[in-house]
C-alpha cells in the first residue's frame, strides 16, 4: 500500500522538527525548503521560529525572487516573515533540476570542522556520503547569503554534490525530497563530529580507502535504508 504524501508545508514542518531533534537547532536560525510539485514556488520555513516549533502554519510559499506568495490556506502565523538567506534555496533549486529540497543549518560540529580546513575522511559509514572526493566547500565569505549573486556562488560551489560546508557559517545539504536532504544534514553533522573527536585524541587515525568508501556508500545508504532511517527519526520525534 502506498502511503499518501503529505502537503508540502507539512513535509517542510516535519523535516524541521527532525533537524531540531538531531543537533541542528540554533535558536530561530536555519531553514529548510521544498520545491512545490505543481511549480507554484518554493515552500520554506519562516523566520522567527526555531526548527522544533515549526508546523505547517510556520511555512511560507515563495517565488524565485523571494516574494511571499498568498497561502492556499488562511490564517498562517508565518505570513510575510521569510529568512534573509532565501537565495541559498532559490538559486540552488533553479540550477539543480535533480534537487527538490534544501537544508541550511548551523550545526556546531560542521561549523567547527569547516574552520579547521582538514579534508573530511570516511572514518565511518556516514563519511562515505561525502568522501571521496572531499566534501564541497564555500570559502568566499562567512557572512549571511543575502543576494541572488551570493546564492548563485553557493550553488556554484555545491556543483552536483549533495552537501557543502560554508566556512565560518554552516552547512547546506540537498536531496530529491525532504527526507533525503534532512538525513544528509544529519549524517554530515555526525561525520564532522566523529572526525573532530578523532582529531582531538592527538593520535593517528585511519579511514576507508576510496574503493571501500564508495562500496559502503552504495550498501549503507540505498533507498530502503534511507526510508527506514527516516521512518525511525519521525517515529521518535518528541511529543
Amino acid at each position: 500500500m502506498t502511503r499518501p504524501v503529505a502537503a508540502p508545508a507539512e513535509q517542510v514542518a516535519q523535516g524541521c522538527r527532525v533537524l531540531a531533534a538531531n543537533g541542528h537547532s540554533d535558536l530561530v536560525w536555519g531553514h529548510l525548503s521544498l520545491r512545490d510539485p505543481t511549480g507554484a514556488g518554493i515552500w520554506m520555513k519562516a523566520a522567527g521560529y526555531g526548527f522544533e516549533e515549526v508546523d505547517a502554519d510556520g511555512v511560507l510559499l515563495l517565488d524565485s525572487a523571494g516574494t511571499v506568495l498568498p497561502f492556499p490556506q488562511a490564517g498562517s502565523r508565518a505570513a510575510g516573515r521569510r529568512h534573509l538567506e532565501y537565495p541559498i534555496h532559490t538559486q540552488i533549486l533553479s540550477r539543480r533540476s535533480d534537487v527538490n529540497a534544501v537544508v541550511h543549518s548551523h550545526g556546531e560540529a560542521a561549523v567547527t570542522f569547516a574552520a579547521t580546513g582538514h579534508p573530511l575522511r570516511p572514518l565511518a559509514h556516514e563519511g562515505t556520503l561525502f568522501s571521496p572526493p572531499d566534501v564541497a566547500r564555500f570559502t568566499t565569505t562567512g557572512d549571511l547569503i543575502r543576494t541572488p549573486e551570493q546564492g548563485a556562488a553557493v550553488a556554484e560551489a555545491l556543483g552536483d554534490r549533495n552537501a557543502l560546508l560554508l566556512r565560518h557559517h554552516g552547512l547546506v545539504t540537498v536531496g530529491v525530497d525532504v527526507p533525503t536532504a534532512v538525513l544528509t544534514a544529519v549524517f554530515l553533522e555526525k561525520a564532522c563530529r566523529m572526525q573532530l573527536a578523532a582529531m582531538a585524541t592527538g593520535a593517528e587515525f585511519t579511514w576507508s580507502d576510496d574503493a571501500e568508501a564508495r562500496a559502503k556508500r552504495d550498501r549503507c545508504y540505498g533507498p530502503r535504508q534511507l526510508a527506514d532511517a527516516w521512518a525511525y527519526l519521525v517515529r521518535t520525534l518528541p511529543g
